[in-house]
């Protein structure tokens, strides 16, 4: 019998790159999204969409029957939610919490929460691992708030609950709308065009770059292995680049001869982002696309999918 699988945050990057591995490997889908920061245009139409807040009750009847809940809603931009911390808790905590009942009462098997490797802000011990966690910003609070409800209902209506901490994901689907892209769109976009990348801050702040198909590959093995069932893991390579070499690498596939400009510092950004995957390591999980391959992967999907409807938005809004 085909699996049940929901998926919130269905029309953003992680969750529709997700929704797509789900139903090419077998499994129902149905998708969760309000398309306040997703796009429809990113939900496979395989999908069983339901265009809905995770804040609504009207949630509780699209959980019923489902085998298991993705839940990756959430108000993720560090600027949004620094201008608007009531709005970052609503969602993030409250909204998880809603998603929480409506799974307990549908008794859902599964439950996976999409936590963030920004509850390591306050942490200075690297590579990082799952056992400490000290959330300084806004993002990073009230994801912590979700966080804990989780492991509350863990612990207290014995849920079948797996927490991800995600490290910096990119790749097909990255969100290069907001008002500060992620990095690597908003690098390939400009360098495409033309224009030069945009660097806040010296350029040597280092992340853990995971492109978003070995995300979904461990997703997979969280549905598939029980030694995951209660556990807390980080989805990162172990491996950090800095802002000013992922420029050069870039440049290197674009040959652009662009040189990038530097402005003042983002505030409430980790200097340092590196995980610890060795518990997901124990699952037989291994990220296997480098840093090179998910960049040249990533500007094909740009100039194929992504330029031209730049280019049209900028035309209308001129």
């Amino acid at each position: 019998m085909q699996k049940k699988v929901i998926v919130t945050g269905v029309a953003g990057f992680i969750g529709s790159n997700l929704a797509m591995h789900l139903l090419n490997r077998g499994y129902s889908v149905v998708g969760i999204d309000n398309l306040v920061s997703g796009t429809i245009e990113n939900v496979d139409a395989r999908v069983d969409f339901h265009k809905t807040d995770i804040c609504n009750k009207e949630v509780y009847s699209l959980l019923q029957g489902a085998d298991a809940v993705f839940h990756l809603a959430a108000k993720n931009s560090l600027t949004d939610c620094l201008a608007n911390p009531l709005d970052a808790a609503q969602i993030n905590a409250v909204g998880t919490l809603n998603i929480l009942e409506a799974a307990r009462q549908a008794k859902v098997g599964k439950f996976i929460y999409a936590d963030t490797s920004a509850e390591y802000e306050g942490i200075h011990e690297f590579p990082t691992r799952e056992d400490k966690v000290r959330p300084i910003g806004v993002y990073a609070a009230s994801k912590h708030g979700g966080c804990t409800f989780c492991e509350s209902y863990r612990d207290l209506y014995s849920m079948n609950l797996t927490i991800v901490r995600y490290f910096n994901v990119y790749g097909p689907a990255q969100d290069w709308r907001r008002v500060v892209p992620p990095v690597m769109s908003a690098f390939i976009i400009r360098m495409l065009r033309g224009e030069a990348p945009i660097i806040y801050g010296t350029g040597e702040k280092r992340r853990d770059f995971i492109y978003v198909d070995d995300v979904n590959d461990f997703h997979l093995t969280l549905l598939k292995d029980p030694r995951s069932n209660g556990g807390i893991y980080n989805v990162g390579t172990g491996v950090n680049f800095s802002i000013n070499e992922i420029y050069r690498l870039i440049e290197e596939l674009l040959q652009t001869g662009l040189r990038p400009i530097y402005k003042a510092d983002l505030p409430g950004e980790a200097q340092v982002t590196l995980a610890d995957i060795s518990s997901g390591r124990k699952l037989g999980w291994e990220p296997k696309i480098d840093i090179h391959e998910g960049l040249r992967r990533s500007v094909q999907y740009i100039k194929d999918r992504v330029l031209q409807v730049v280019q049209t938005n900028q035309v209308k809004t001129a």
